[in-house]
Formats: structure tokens, sequence, C-alpha cells
């Protein structure tokens, strides 16, 4: 189900629902999502009409670094539009092209730091549209890009909905994810620098966390559709924005998960969770969970429960 509805209680208790509509023009939807973008998408706003040159032909709506230190794209089209995969496509072209002119911006922007950060293995088209086709939806899904499909509507009162109804996952590059792996560096990611963990490629996991991994990821699966996205140093759990991220420590048989739950709600326990906010590390979620064994991972379960269930 990807039709989104709204509702309000009446004087009499009653819901009554809200009727959604579309923004008169493009540019409100635009400017609207890019003064709120961190908190609504995870992406840290880079810049808006931004021109691809004389090959591309064409003027990004939106660039922006997301919170794994992706390079995004972003689209808003006001009503639907059967060219939008096209035009994703090719602006994807250009952002292959473009790693030193896309690097200078977030230097700009965001700082040497971050633009020392960026992960070129798979760069994300966002897609934001009143309505999507099933053709677009099925298109999606056999592109080798990263996209997703984001629906909204607007709602009496100022309210914004948005709703991610497809999202493919791409195919990372293996020569970009070699050569980043190369850098003697360990980049921060998201939330800090934090110490190094092991590189993760699609697929890898540490030998001797591979039985309680797969639970782990059974638990982080088993609240609604999450993408499960393998990124150079964790591997992301995500739906809109990041959930939850796994990072491995085989030295000490632990896996250690960045969760988007608030620490000032639960009470922490040594040596099991951990407040991050204020520190750096690998990851963006604020709360700490460690874990060496089946107890572990039980105890963890209502905070897993808590960031990964749809509200």
């Amino acid at each position: 189900m990807t039709d989104l509805k709204l509702f309000r209680l009446d004087a009499g208790g009653r819901d009554v629902e809200l009727r959604g509509s579309t923004v008169a023009l493009e540019v409100e939807l635009q400017r609207r999502i890019e003064a709120g973008m961190e908190a609504m998408l995870g992406i840290r706003f880079l810049a808006s009409e931004y021109p691809t040159g004389p090959w591309h032909r064409g003027r990004i709506d939106t660039l922006g670094l997301d919170e794994n230190n992706t390079p995004v794209v972003i689209e808003f089209k006001k009503g639907a539009d059967a060219g939008v995969l096209s035009q994703s496509v090719s602006y994807l072209a250009w952002l292959d092209s473009a790693h030193h002119e896309f690097e200078a911006l977030v230097k700009e922007k965001l700082g040497i730091k971050a633009a020392e950060s960026i992960d070129w293995q798979n760069p994300r088209m966002v897609c934001i549209a009143a309505s999507f086709s099933h053709h677009d939806r099925v298109a999606v899904q056999r592109l080798h890009e990263r996209i997703d499909l984001v629906r909204y509507r607007i709602f009496d009162g100022g309210l914004l909905g948005l709703l991610l109804v497809e999202s493919a996952p791409g195919s990372p590059h293996p020569a970009l994810a070699r050569h980043q792996r190369r850098k003697k560096k360990a980049p921060g990611a998201g939330g800090g620098h934090g110490k190094p963990s092991i590189p993760v490629a699609p697929g890898v996991v540490p030998a001797c966390l591979q039985d309680l991994y797969a639970e782990l990821d059974e638990s982080l699966t088993a609240w609604g559709e999450v993408e499960v996205a393998p990124l150079l140093h964790y591997i992301a759990y995500r739906r809109m924005v990041n959930l939850a991220e796994v990072i491995f420590r085989p030295k000490h048989e632990v896996i250690v998960v960045y969760l988007r739950v608030d620490p000032d709600t639960i009470e922490l326990e040594e040596d099991f969770s951990r407040d991050m906010r204020g520190i750096g590390h690998l990851g963006t979620g604020d709360l700490e969970v460690r874990i060496s064994s089946a107890a572990d991972l039980e105890k963890a379960g209502p905070l897993i429960r808590r960031a990964l269930e749809p509200t």
C-alpha cells in the first residue's frame, strides 16, 4: 500500500480524512524540502539549480551529501513525469564525470573532512513527486543505479507527507571501493571518525560473527521493509534515513550497532549500551549497543524494535 492517508479527530471524536493536494509550483516543494532536508531525508544541502554543463545539458534541482557521505542528486516534480527516470540516470552519469567538481563543492559548503570522506561507490538519486506509475516502480528495479522514489502530499494546516514508495539499491562500483580501501587514513562517516572498522564488502562478514550477525540481521529486518546497504565501513539499515548501522569488531568477537534511539529515554548499561552524542564514531545513531552473544541480542530486541518499527 503506497497511498498516504491522514486523519484528524473532529469535535465529535470521529476520524475525518484530510484531503491531500499537490503544490501549485514545483519550486514551493523544492524550497520547503531543502530547508528541512537533513531532518526529512538525512541529506545535507549543497546547492540548488546546479548546472551540469554543455554535454549533459541540464540543471540539477538539488545536490546533497547524505548521512553516509554518499553524493545525492534530488529531482522534484509537482505532479507525475514520465521522463523522471531517464533524467535521473543522465544526472548520475554527470556525477560520475564530475568527482573533482563535486568534491570542491563539498569542501566549500561542509569542510575538508567531509570532502575527504565522500563515498563514491554508489551515488544516489532521489525523485520526489506527487505520484509514480507502475512502470516507474518496475523500471527502477531493472536499473543499475541507486534510486529512491518518494511520493509527497500537502495537507491542511501546512502538513507535508513524504512516503518512500520504491527504493533500488543499485550496484556499487568495485574499483572505487578498492581505491577507497587503499587510503591510509580511515575516513569517518556521518557522526564522526572513531576507531577504524573493517571495510564491509557486500556479503562479507567475519567468520567468527556470521551466525550472530544472521540473527541480528533477522531482527533488523523484521519491522517492515528496510534497505540493507553495505557501505565502506558499516552496513546501514535505512528507510528514508538511517535507522541502524552495524560494525564488526572480529578481534573482540563483538558486533556494534548504532541505533536511532534517544539515549535519554533508556537506562544505559555498562559494557552493553552507551550514549554516543558528542563522541566521534562511524555511523549516525546516538545509541551504541554491543552484541557478543545470543543473550545480548535478546536484550537488544526492544531497542532494535524502537529504532526500526514503523511509526
